[in-house]
């Protein structure tokens, strides 16, 4: 077999269903073989869009995500979306193609080494050099990005690598020595954690991505309802816990609910579940992060371990057996109190924004997507505004039902990544939210929705300019908007037209209700341009340096 084929009989064997890249010269004998594969190929319109597709699959499945990319411009145009999953512990794997090994180190034409530009941002990387090697690659790669902490590995291919011949057999079992993951909690260390619960009278549970990636929503919900523990979901958490469910608290830190932020200033008791306690949850202020409180951090990833914060009890494992263990014997802590006063902030500081008129607010139209979608909807984000309004208004109720850039904020990330998750969740409706900046950076995609027919909602929160940058100008820049404003662009509607596709708009309330109920009742891709209020900001909003009690509510509140 070749090199080629070899790889797609190694693609078979571990599941892969779609994949998603751009073809050229140094991957032709990958591409040449695929034409004979019985293997979905999704051509997209550029590579970083083919990365994030990739990326909203896994995100979506749980499943790795795979993107393919020729050699040089084709492979560094993945880097921003293979960093993109290793801040957000996605599993990838990105094939890449390269110029033959007797050009590498020449300035061959389309040559890069994408192996070290892409070595601090991947869980592992592989220069194949030897067709024989391929298999076990692939099989370790696999392991590698799906195990312990998943992430992305990629896989440099050299054009005559894919030409070369050679035996197949593919390995039964992967043995890497130095990469064993502990996913087994220490006893002991579970134990000092249900004595803990049964000592605290403020305790909160901080519950970040890593609750999703194990696959331990149904753990976490009893371990909070059996403990009595309320919950706060960081960004990355968001749906690993019902948001509408009477222990949550919402989200925390910059643009977190009043009752989150004040819990953990106020918390004896902080136990950290597959979160990293980013500098957007700690604002920072690792001096005024939970002061009171005692820190639990339960991890896979050893290396999280007391890295941000002094953590009082670590345990080391996988969240959903960890979670699973504690259960055992666990005791309710005496949070009466505690949750009366929780719910008093939560009463008295909810979030909120007001109406003005005809003028369509950012906030409502969050709502009304929720409303209409009866919160069941898969709803990807780009970065910006609209992001946080998406995690503050619409109320998930489901693991993998937010997909959205967290750790490296990917503007452009969104609209490909709606693709990926359709294509992986068909049965369920996938809304891309976008800003009018974002959307720009990938929005060639349209052509990629109508040629595979894929029904998506591109719904663009316009205010016509970068709105989060914008507003950070305006707090904290005296108001000098320099260089945010978008007023020229695209008329969406005639853009989605131009690709064959539905274009709506709607500029007030009364219309967004129409338009967006049309749109989610089409069976067809369609691009909604809500153009919303230019000056709306997002509240409560922490500023940087500050504590997290020194919440700006804004003026509606």
């Amino acid at each position: 077999m070749t090199g080629a084929e070899i790889l797609f009989r190694c693609l078979i064997l571990e599941g892969v269903e779609v994949l998603f890249g751009y073809p050229g010269g140094a991957v032709l004998p990958i591409y040449d073989t695929l034409y004979d594969v019985a293997m979905r190929h999704v051509l997209t319109r550029h590579e970083q869009g083919a990365v994030h597709a990739a990326d909203g699959y896994a995100r979506a499945t749980g499943k790795p995500g795979v993107v393919i990319a020729t050699s040089g411009p084709g492979a560094t145009n993945l880097v921003t979306g293979i960093a993109t999953a290793q801040m957000d512990s996605v599993p990838l794997i990105a094939i890449t193609g390269n110029v033959k090994q007797q050009l590498i180190g020449t300035d061959a034409f389309q040559e890069a080494n994408i192996v070290g530009i892409t070595m601090p941002i991947t869980k592992h990387n592989y220069f194949v050099r030897d067709v024989r090697d391929l298999p076990r690659i692939v099989k370790e790669a696999f392991h590698i990005a799906t195990t312990g902490r998943p992430g992305p590995v990629l896989i440099d291919i050299p054009k005559d690598v894919s030409e070369a011949k050679a035996p197949f057999t593919y390995p039964e079992d992967v043995n890497l020595r130095g990469y064993q993951p502990t996913v087994d909690p220490h006893p002991l260390q579970v134990e000092r954690l249900r004595q803990a619960i049964k000592g605290a009278k403020k305790p909160v549970i901080l519950a970040g991505g890593g609750v999703i990636a194990s696959g331990a929503h149904e753990e976490l919900l009893r371990f909070a309802e059996t403990a009595r523990i309320p919950v706060i979901t960081t960004f990355m958490g968001i749906g690993g816990f019902p948001s509408g469910h009477p222990l949550h608290l919402g989200m925390p830190g910059m643009h977190g609910t009043y009752a989150a932020n004040m819990a953990i200033c106020h918390c004896d008791l902080l136990i950290g579940i597959g979160a990293r306690f980013d500098d957007r949850v700690t604002m920072g202020r690792l001096d005024a992060f939970a002061p009171h409180a005692k820190i639990v951090h339960i991890d896979i990833d050893p290396a999280e371990i007391g890295k941000n914060v002094e953590t009082y009890i670590p345990i080391v494992g996988d969240v959903k057996r960890t979670l699973a263990a504690a259960l055992e014997g666990l005791a309710p802590a005496d949070s009466a109190a505690w949750l009366a006063q929780l719910d008093d902030w939560k009463r008295a500081y909810p979030l909120r924004y007001q109406m003005s008129g005809d003028r369509l607010k950012p906030q409502y139209v969050i709502e009304l997507l929720d409303e209409l979608t009866g919160g069941e909807a898969i709803i990807t984000t780009d970065v910006g505004q609209h992001q946080m309004w998406v995690a503050q208004f619409y109320r998930f109720k489901r693991p993998r039902s937010l997909i959205s850039s967290g750790g490296l904020g990917a503007m452009g990330f969104g609209f490909p990544a709606a693709i990926g998750a359709k294509l992986g969740c068909p049965d369920k409706p996938v809304i891309a939210v976008v800003g009018d900046g974002g959307f720009q950076m990938t929005m060639q995609e349209l052509a990629v929705v109508k040629q595979y027919r894929i029904p998506v909602k591109v719904v663009i929160i316009n205010n016509r300019c970068l709105g989060m940058v914008r507003q950070w100008q305006e707090l904290f820049y005296r108001k000098r908007y320099s260089e945010v404003d978008l007023s020229v662009s695209p008329d969406y509607v005639k853009l989605a037209e131009a690709y064959g596709l539905r274009g709506l708009r709607a500029e007030t309330p009364e219309e967004a209700r129409a338009v967006l109920k049309e749109a989610l009742e089409l069976e067809e891709p369609v691009v909604v341009d809500c153009v919303v209020e230019p000056e709306e900001n997002v509240y409560p909003m922490v500023a940087p340096g500050k504590r997290l009690d020194e919440m700006v509510l804004g003026d509606e509140a």
